[in-house]
């Protein structure tokens, strides 16, 4: 994410736009998933948490940490094709001495049809402790598909933001091409494409590669590959490995 040390004197907060969009999206999914209720067996949702502990937080190829270690934790909700979850982060911005954590909210839907599994729904970033004006909180539509294909699963993916992070009040963009494939029992290899197309100009390219394995049922290790085209940004923009532990239950 192109993350900017530009404020605004005065602007909207993203967060009611936010919560509106969250909000709008659970009432939706509630009533898909009852309408197939009527047609299904009742069943109750999964729920599953998720914490992580990485050498550093990439987002589309940006680091969120100023290249030091990040600890994230999470949970998800599922129903049917209804899903909603929470994630939280530290993050450190350059310039920004006080900006500490950042929390996600997202839901969404995701049906199969045509042979694709889909992913409909929305996203809200928000970050505790920024500076006045900043207006880092903002929310991203979501549409993506991937496709399993042997071994293989192909996907793609575009997020869109009318007032994107920062105080800037960008239309924001980003669309990426995704692959994975699993080669041998417990061990996957990934890789994705994508470019972040801000209304300011600032647009950028990134690219990751990395290989997972699969410690135990519920402990994965993944060691990564990031990099940006957009090295002239500044350092968080460059070339970086990273290492990560996710355990899931």
């Amino acid at each position: 994410m192109a993350r900017k040390s530009r404020f605004k004197a005065a602007g909207r907060n993203d967060l009611w736009f936010a919560g509106a969009c969250l909000v709008a999206l659970v009432v939706w999914g509630i009533a898909s998933h009852a309408d197939a209720q009527a047609v299904a067996e009742p069943s109750g949702p999964d729920i599953a948490w998720n914490v992580a502990v990485g050498s550093d937080y990439v987002f589309r190829g940006v680091s969120q940490t100023e290249e030091d270690a990040a600890i994230s934790g999470g949970v998800d909700l599922t129903s049917g094709t209804f899903y909603a979850g929470a994630w939280a982060s530290n993050v450190a911005f350059p310039g920004d001495p006080d900006t500490n954590a950042e929390i996600d909210l997202y839901t969404g839907v995701r049906p199969e049809f045509a042979g694709w599994v889909w992913d409909i729904g929305a996203v809200g970033y928000f970050y505790t402790g920024q500076p006045n004006g900043a207006d880092y909180d903002y929310v991203e539509a979501k549409v993506a598909a991937s496709r399993a294909i042997g071994p293989a699963t192909l996907g793609a993916a575009v997020y869109w933001s009318p007032d994107f992070f920062g105080a800037a009040e960008d239309e924001a963009t980003y669309v990426e091409a995704n692959a994975a494939v699993s080669p041998a029992d417990r061990w996957t290899i990934s890789g994705a494409i994508g470019r972040q197309f801000l209304s300011s100009d600032f647009d950028y390219t990134t690219w990751n590669l990395g290989v997972a394995r699969q410690l135990a049922d519920n402990l994965a290790l993944d060691l990564r590959y990031h990099d940006t085209e957009a090295h002239e940004f500044g350092e968080i923009y460059g070339g970086r490995a990273v290492a990560s532990l996710k355990a899931a239950f």
